[in-house]
């Protein structure tokens, strides 16, 4: 992110720098709309994989599992976006993208609060930790090296999966078919639309 600039992203574009800054005044404008668009990009695909799951707990289940996948098959960008140093101030969008994921995860939390299927919780509290426990497990600087093998890659995001599934208090063995379940969602959301 701090390596931007207005003039090769111009070229990369094929338009003059000139139309460029007529849509983004400044490179903080240029990288908060990147965030922005990245983060509704992702959002969209939690809604697709939750939306697809039969049960509150199974769209809990694929929401978590489909950030999780999404972090880890694009982590130099989740990195960008999350915490890479830059040069501008873009830190209201980068809390913009993860309030919005949030409460995302918080929605499905509710849901499944209402069905009795969690314990009573602070839902706002208890998703800002899913995703935070998410980001940092997969992509900040204690995340394991290694995990762009395919296998090492689906162990992760199991593994963190379970972990945000046990912390809002799903039981062990449920929490585990539901990893299993949600692990399919995704491809069957993404065959169907996006």
């Amino acid at each position: 992110m701090a390596a931007v600039q207005i003039a090769p992203v111009a070229s990369r574009a094929n338009v003059a720098a000139g139309t460029v800054y007529r849509y983004f005044p400044s490179k903080a404008d240029l990288i908060s709309e990147l965030i922005a668009d990245v983060a509704r990009d992702e959002l969209a695909s939690i809604r697709r994989a939750a939306d697809a799951a039969p049960g509150p707990m199974s769209a809990l289940a694929a929401a978590i599992t489909t950030v999780a996948v999404h972090v880890l098959t694009h982590r130099r960008l989740a990195w960008g976006i999350l915490a890479e140093p830059v040069d501008v101030d873009v830190s209201q969008q980068r809390i913009a993208s993860r309030r919005d994921i949030a409460a995302e995860i918080q929605l499905r939390i509710e849901a499944a609060v209402r069905a009795n299927h969690l314990p009573a919780q602070d839902t706002g509290l208890a998703a800002t930790a899913v995703i935070g426990a998410l980001h940092e497990a997969l992509v900040g600087p204690l995340a394991p090296e290694g995990l762009d093998d395919a296998a090492k890659m689906r162990d992760a995001v199991q593994t963190v999966s379970l972990l945000a599934l046990r912390a809002v208090g799903v039981m062990d063995a449920r929490a585990r078919g539901l990893v299993v379940q949600a692990s399919l969602i995704p491809a069957k959301a993404a065959a169907v639309g996006g």
